[in-house]
């Protein structure tokens, strides 16, 4: 039987049967794309095509000796879906199409997928963009989100949900789409240094000061 993970898999609640999660950067999708996972999920019979959370397409319920030949004919890579990593990075619509939007989540979100997606991490590891403090991609539940404001990006750092869930705390605010990168690549590098396995930014920043963990990663 195949681990969740192995072959980019996930195994089903009857533990017989598999779901595959194709990654879909942001959620957005071209039509030749869904037509290609339709015919796929009907091939293999499918017993679903479930939309997740996180803005992917699973078929779920595939048999285990078909894998393989799921993968080849969806031609796609797996979506971070399960392991100790960044997931696939969750975007609102923003100024692209949102008429509430102020700044462009969903360009910036695709930056950061190209840039992170997959990045193996002490724990799982989750970033949302949202283009308002609506926050649509729910980033106040992300280990880092980003909220559009009239001067630029707040960043968001150490919210979680799950049994024990967490509202994320304000990092800094007014950055630029580059500033605000740099920016998480300074907080991802100390959540490498300073995590220990499977603790989330969240359980970390419960044991420090907050105002100390802001120098080690402004400077300031």
């Amino acid at each position: 039987m195949l681990q969740d993970g192995q072959k980019g898999v996930i195994i089903q609640r009857d533990k017989c049967t598999y779901a595959v999660a194709p990654h879909i950067p942001c959620g957005v999708v071209k039509p030749k794309t869904l037509r290609k996972l339709a015919d796929v999920a009907e091939k293999y019979n499918a017993a679903a095509l479930k939309i997740t959370s996180a803005a992917r397409i699973a078929l779920v319920g595939l048999k285990e000796q078909d894998i393989d030949n799921v993968w080849a004919d969806l031609d796609m890579k797996p979506g971070a879906a399960v392991g100790l990593c960044v997931r696939s990075i969750k975007a609102c619509p923003g100024t692209t199409f949102c008429k509430r939007g102020i700044q462009n989540s969903l360009s910036l979100g695709l930056k950061l997928d190209e840039k992170y997606h997959g990045t193996q991490l002490p724990a799982k590891f989750k970033i949302g963009v949202s283009g308002c403090p609506n926050q649509c991609a729910e980033t106040c539940i992300k280990d880092i989100g980003l909220v559009g404001a009239k001067n630029g990006w707040r960043i968001l750092v150490g919210g979680n949900g799950g049994p024990k869930p967490r509202l994320s705390q304000e990092l800094a605010r007014d950055l630029t789409d580059e500033q605000a990168i740099q920016l998480i690549d300074k907080v991802i590098q100390y959540y490498k240094k300073n995590a220990k396995p499977h603790q989330r930014l969240g359980a970390i920043l419960e044991k420090v000061d907050f105002d100390e963990f802001k120098k080690a990663i402004l400077g300031e």
